[in-house]
């Protein structure tokens, strides 16, 4: 009991640590793509508030780099602590992969963000742009190997146990496994997605309150574009997913449809809710339209998919959890393609500034993007269970001889720091952003520099904001 308790334990934590890493990492890469866009169009118009848009993004990207490179220190630790036998069994691949993105990625980052956050009085144009083009290829870099590890855990490919140990044979296959291109894609038009949504519901936050400008309008406009083109091409990215994973998971998407059993000749019909029950193998109080599953998921009328029941019960993913985090980030997903065309739509007569109504649902869906990102890795890192390779290591065998003491500590310690120093960090950043873009604002921007007290050489510096002193700026304004 001890054994499953400390499994499930272990589980929790890395599930906790990473939900709140996967945010950060995913903002800054959109937010660098979006940096680069705005200082490139600076560069071609120089039109002022291109300028202003950066340097104040600039500032929301400083403190989601930081906390990104903090809360990911972590994960790596745990690989070693919580999964050493799983380390140890696949460290072969895993390893060199993560050392990759090091090496690859990081260092280009790392190299070029200094320039980036404090050299836009120390370089030319030119060369600054380069180097903020340089930090979002590295963040885009840093993903791919990431999701280059995570896919093969998913379908392992190119490799071979010898002696207990995974040993790599074929490189390109390990990396360019069968669900990488789609896991890639998918993850990386979710981080533009995400951040094009919290660019537009900051945008909105602004023209509620009568702070209409000519930047907050701009924000609004190419956060909004973003979407229209995003939010289709993630459904579309979508599709192609669920057909790999029907092909090379077929439980989890089993699991993830409610589906539990074939009848001859019967075509699938599409679950829209219900409550499945592993115990009793069934999905109750199941709302369904007939055929439209095997439309979705063959793309034939009649095609048929496996079903749960098809499986042994200890091969299972928990079916009640991936069926509802997947209609979430789906409902979700649907949303945003509403909202996008609403925007098209209101674009006439300049109506999309103006219209409270719409105003207030682009607000609201803010958080969105990055909610249906988690709940999309749910589905997926769920569904695999009960394998941490799947087909290959289970997970159970996968987890360090720690007791459920050890691991509980460890666990409640994270909860209340991450909760700490993540909370004050989210706080920060959102008093950030209600700050606004202000007009002229790059004219006035400190100098600062290398041996003076005015920034230290740090991401959050980039930030170039007081705490308690925007929180002042803030009520003020709001009195």
């Amino acid at each position: 009991m001890d054994g499953i308790d400390a499994l499930l334990l272990a589980r929790i934590q890395f599930g906790f640590t990473i939900s709140f890493h996967i945010v950060f990492p995913a903002l800054t890469i959109g937010l660098a793509g979006y940096l680069a866009v705005l200082e490139g169009l600076w560069l071609k118009t120089r039109q002022q508030e291109y300028m202003d848009l950066f340097q104040f993004w600039i500032k929301v990207f400083a403190v989601a780099f930081a906390m990104g490179v903090v809360s990911g220190l972590v994960m790596a630790y745990q690989f070693g602590t919580n999964w050493g036998p799983f380390s140890k069994f696949a460290g072969g691949v895993t390893g060199p992969l993560l050392a990759y993105e090091v090496l690859t990625a990081f260092f280009l980052e790392a190299g070029f963000l200094g320039v980036m956050l404090f050299g836009m009085r120390r370089v030319g144009p030119g060369l600054h742009f380069f180097a903020t083009v340089m930090v979002a290829a590295g963040s885009v870099i840093s993903a791919t190997w990431i999701l280059a590890s995570n896919s093969w855990m998913q379908t392992p490919r190119g490799y071979e146990i010898v002696d207990g140990r995974v040993v790599p044979v074929n490189w390109l296959e390990v990396i360019f496994n069968p669900s990488f291109p789609y896991r890639l894609a998918h993850m990386l038009t979710a981080a533009y997605l995400a951040t094009a949504l919290l660019v537009a519901a900051s945008a909105a936050w602004h023209l509620l309150r009568g702070r209409d400008s000519v930047p907050v309008r701009r924000m609004l406009s190419m956060a909004l574009w973003m979407t229209l083109i995003a939010a289709p091409l993630q459904a579309f990215i979508g599709d192609l997913h669920g057909l790999n994973t029907l092909e090379h998971q077929p439980a989890k998407l089993a699991a993830i449809e409610g589906h539990w059993e074939n009848r001859p000749g019967e075509a699938v019909p599409l679950i829209l809710i219900g409550v499945p029950d592993m115990d009793s193998e069934t999905t109750r109080h199941a709302v369904a339209i007939p055929r439209l599953g095997s439309i979705l998921l063959t793309h034939t009328l009649d095609g048929q998919i496996p079903a749960l029941k098809d499986f042994p019960k200890a091969d299972r993913p928990n079916s009640l959890v991936v069926f509802w985090t997947f209609r979430l980030m789906v409902g979700l997903g649907l949303l945003m393609i509403l909202l996008a065309c609403l925007g098209a739509w209101l674009r006439r007569g300049d109506r999309v500034y103006s219209s409270r109504p719409y105003l207030k649902f682009v607000m609201y869906m803010g958080p969105s993007g990055l909610i249906a990102l988690l709940a999309g890795w749910v589905t997926t890192e769920v569904g695999r269970q009960p394998w941490v390779v799947y087909g290959v290591m289970r997970t159970a065998d996968g987890v360090s001889a720690h007791g459920a003491a050890e691991v509980g500590f460890t666990l409640a310690l994270f909860v209340v720091v991450y909760i700490v120093v993540f909370g004050a960090g989210t706080i920060y950043l959102l008093r950030i952003i209600g700050k606004g873009p202000q007009p002229g604002e790059s004219s006035h921007q400190p100098t600062g520099g290398p041996g003076r007290m005015r920034h230290s050489m740090r991401p959050l510096s980039g930030a170039d904001e007081n705490l308690e002193r925007a929180s002042a700026a803030t009520a003020a304004r709001e009195s």
